[in-house]
């Protein structure tokens, strides 16, 4: 599969390369906007616990509403949230969604969102409600950080456990979206200054 060879971002680059990212988002409401998620910090403590069932540990459980707050802040934020089956996946989805003031009618899940791959998120995205402007998925590495790339150019290193990306999306339905169709308007995460 083809892509275009895009921007590399990565490690200390990244702190003011999105300082306007915000005001974009919010001059784009005709479009869709992708809110791209990965799950907060997971706990290992359990070495019984299938890795579909481990739990946030005590820096993702305060990583979630800190990145939910950052997002509330900029007053755009998405209208629905497609989590994950996995634990950690749907813990941070509903703090998330909770800081947002989002109810348990915005939060759905998506099985196939566990340990996909780019071309499968894609596929998740053409089966988007085609009525909803502006959605939240919460996924995994490393599918989750090359879905980023493959969609916007860009050659993030890696997408940091509760790190959002915002993707703006030129189409006017989810089905058209494509790799290579979407500008990264923001990129945000918990060890990046607020």
């Amino acid at each position: 599969m083809e892509r275009k060879v895009g921007r590399h971002v990565g490690g200390q680059g990244l702190r003011n390369q999105f300082s306007e990212a915000s005001s974009g988002v919010r001059h784009s409401m005709n479009s869709k906007t992708l809110f791209l998620v990965r799950h907060a910090k997971s706990s290992w403590k359990d070495a019984s616990l299938p890795d579909h069932d481990r739990p946030l540990n005590k820096r993702g459980q305060r990583d979630a509403p800190v990145m939910g707050r950052r997002l509330a802040r900029r007053g755009v934020g998405p209208e629905k949230i497609v989590s994950s089956s996995a634990a950690r996946a749907l813990s941070t989805a509903g703090i998330i969604a909770g800081e947002l003031g989002l109810g348990d009618e915005q939060l759905r899940i998506n099985p196939r969102i566990y340990g996909a791959s780019a071309d499968a998120l894609l596929t998740v995205v053409h089966g988007l409600d085609k009525s909803v402007l502006r959605i939240m998925l919460v996924g995994h590495n490393p599918g989750l950080t090359e879905f980023v790339n493959a969609l916007t150019g860009y050659d993030i290193d890696n997408v940091p456990t509760c790190g959002i990306c915002v993707v703006r999306l030129g189409s006017v339905c989810w089905k058209e979206v494509d790799f290579g169709s979407g500008e990264l308007v923001e990129f945000d995460f918990p060890k990046k200054p607020d």
